[in-house]
């Protein structure tokens, strides 16, 4: 005899979906305040102080609910993706204070790296100016930082014209003494998205720049290697900061300063995918989505991929370092 509603997929029941397939948003768990080790989400949701209007404040929940669209399944590794992920929430920022907002975010990434040294903070912005106060809270719990930098931008305008904004954070960054320019590495800036000025900046500081013709030009693999290679004896760690519209328009319609000739979104990943397997890689921030201008969540979805990435090479990099200890 059959049974009664067979067909009826009912709330709770997980009958016609396959209960092995497991999604990406089942390695989140919420922080219940005991220690953080591996990755950890940490929202900046600021966008106030973008130059252009944006609604990058959105973004991290965006991310987190995107997180279901994928498994945690990696074909061309045949492995699954096995490490958790704390979500500890996001921070809060002042409603009208932009210095306070950024004060908040200084003081938490600080608070959180030192009282969790195992722990790699990937911040989910926000604007570009979300960096600037998370690298220093990074710097002060960590030590010497050195930045490896995806943009179109070399964010390096001056602060007299307008304060500290998405366009200032590595000027900031540099000027406070957080780092010297030699300790930044940019990659992917691009043609009629800066001006001399802040390029004459950058090579009096001693800051690497590869253009996007350098990237057309050279393997990202290259690139990557001897951007290691640069900062491995001068600093003690390295922060990854991934503002997404070194993406060419065509990869990422969502970030507010879109434009053509930028890099594609495999190029992205095989960077991250790289940097994921250096040990000195210990935090990383994905700032410049705007989820209201976005087309069908292509720029988040690249985001979470970039997560995603970044993971299984670490992930990769502590099986091969357990397996050593117990030969």
């Amino acid at each position: 005899m059959n049974e009664p509603f067979q067909y009826l997929n009912k709330a709770g029941s997980a009958k016609f979906t396959d209960r092995h397939i497991k999604k990406a948003a089942d390695l989140l768990q919420n922080w219940d305040g005991k220690e953080i080790k591996g990755a950890a989400l940490i929202g900046a949701p600021l966008s106030k102080p973008s130059i252009s209007h944006s609604g990058a404040s959105f973004t991290p929940n965006v991310i987190r609910n995107l997180l279901q669209s994928y498994t945690t399944y990696a074909i061309d590794e045949n492995r699954d993706l096995n490490y958790p992920i704390v979500d500890c929430g996001d921070i809060y920022m002042h409603v009208t204070d932009l210095i306070q907002s950024q004060e908040r975010i200084q003081k938490t990434v600080e608070e959180l790296c030192t009282a969790h040294p195992q722990m790699i903070p990937i911040l989910l912005g926000g604007d570009h100016s979300v960096s600037y106060p998370s690298i220093e809270g990074f710097a002060k719990a960590k030590g010497k930082v050195g930045i490896i930098q995806f943009d179109a931008h070399h964010d390096l305008r001056n602060l007299e014209d307008g304060g500290p904004s998405n366009g200032t954070p590595f000027r900031s960054l540099i000027e406070s003494r957080v780092v010297k320019g030699d300790q930044l590495v940019q990659i992917g800036i691009r043609n009629f998205s800066n001006s001399q000025i802040y390029r004459d900046y950058a090579q009096e500081q001693g800051v690497t720049v590869y253009t996007m013709r350098d990237v057309r030009n050279q393997s990202i693999q290259a690139i990557i290697h001897d951007s290691i290679e640069l900062l491995k004896n001068k600093v003690d760690v390295i922060y990854v900061s991934v503002d997404m519209d070194v993406l060419d328009q065509s990869f990422a319609p969502g970030c507010p300063a879109i434009g053509p000739g930028g890099m594609d979104s495999q190029t992205l990943l095989d960077a991250i995918h790289l940097l994921g397997e250096e040990k000195l890689v210990q935090a990383m921030d994905i700032v410049e989505i705007d989820p209201t201008l976005d087309f069908r969540d292509m720029t988040s979805r690249i985001a979470v991929h970039v997560i995603l990435t970044f993971l299984l090479s670490q992930s990769h990099e502590l099986t091969l370092e357990s397996e050593a200890n117990n030969i």
